[in-house]
């Protein structure tokens, strides 16, 4: 895995001459690698936008379900053949 960069060299992009539009002309396009797999939230998952990602970044919540009980983490709301009430309530009759 290569170093992750902490910021963007900006130093070859020149300045639009229309005041807030970006003139991208000199900009490299990127490369990325195709999607390979899906997130449980319906996102693709592009490698090459993964491995740039510093999880360990202060601003970065790498522990979003931290401190929560697991009978949170194995609530699914995202039936779409159900309605919010009978996901509800078939969850909540699981726990019993």
């Amino acid at each position: 895995m290569t170093a992750k960069k902490t910021s963007v060299d900006t130093s070859d992009v020149k300045l639009s001459d229309v005041p807030g539009v970006a003139d991208t002309k000199l900009l490299k396009l990127d490369d990325l690698k195709p999607a390979t797999d899906v997130a449980a939230s319906g996102a693709l998952i592009e490698p090459t936008i993964v491995e740039r990602i510093d999880v360990d970044h202060p601003a970065v919540d790498n522990t979003p379900r931290k401190g929560q009980p697991v009978v949170s983490n194995l609530i699914d709301f995202n039936d779409p053949t159900k309605t919010d009430e009978e996901t509800v309530a078939n969850n909540l009759k699981a726990q019993d």
